[in-house]
């Protein structure tokens, strides 16, 4: 083998595990989001359920229009902190899908 052909195949070795690096990391991102937007529907009836009328610091009617968002974003920080565990399920399951189309 000559040294060229040596050092084309490192490289393309080098490019597919760079791609799979990425594949995983893009799967991994891809469950963590997935748990986030799951922990805020989860969370959401417990501060439709919340009275803050009578608070000193109540938003009202914008408070009522964002809440949603502020849920959300709650989730997305407590799945970035490691969540509840979905991730690592959904995770699993991303993988073992991919594996099963490339072998098909």
């Amino acid at each position: 083998m000559s040294a060229l052909s040596s050092i084309t195949r490192q490289q393309d070795v080098a490019g597919s595990s760079q791609q799979e690096s990425a594949r995983l990391e893009q799967a991994r991102n891809t469950a963590v989001s997935f748990e986030g937007v799951t922990i805020g529907e989860l969370l959401q009836p417990m501060f439709d359920t919340i009275n803050t009328d009578d608070n000193m610091f109540s938003g009202g009617a914008a408070e009522e229009q964002f809440r949603s968002l502020q849920v959300l974003e709650m989730g997305k920080q407590i799945a970035n902190s490691g969540g509840i565990g979905i991730a690592d399920s959904v995770y699993r399951q991303i993988l073992a899908m991919q594996e099963q189309a490339q072998s098909s």
